[in-house]
């Protein structure tokens, strides 16, 4: 399966291959603020499944298109975070399983009662490192 997606304006294009690894919902406050919603929708791809030969223009980490500022994706050496409302086709098939910073989530907004739920980002079992940072 391939999806492809870009910004509003059409000037950045990506393409993301296979199913992704996860997808998730974040409550953050960064991510309020770069998406202008009260949370944000993303899906995890392998780094090797992204393709994009687009310029975007990075801050902090997250990337976006320089002309119209649509907030695109995230690119870490091993994984492609994908904002996946910038996907061209509606993203019916990628159903959250898990939220993170749920106690920023606003007070009228439920939980996915089928998700795994977090208090800040998600870490996994065998992850003890994230961004250099020691987590144990």
């Amino acid at each position: 399966m391939e999806r492809q997606g870009g910004c509003q304006c059409g000037a950045v294009r990506y393409k993301v291959s296979d199913e992704p690894l996860r997808v998730g919902l974040c409550h953050c406050t960064d991510c309020r603020q770069t998406s202008g919603s009260a949370f944000t929708m993303f899906a995890v791809w392998p780094r090797a499944s992204f393709r994009s030969t687009s310029v975007v223009t990075t801050y902090r980490g997250r990337s976006f298109c320089p002309d119209c500022g649509s907030r695109l994706f995230s690119l870490r050496p091993d994984e492609a975070e994908i904002m996946v409302g910038s996907l061209d086709d509606a993203p019916s098939g990628l159903v959250p399983r898990y939220e993170i910073w749920v106690p920023r989530r606003e007070s009228w907004l439920h939980g996915l009662p089928w998700a795994d739920q977090h208090a800040g980002d998600r870490v996994d079992e065998t992850e003890t490192e994230r961004d250099g940072i020691n987590l144990e």
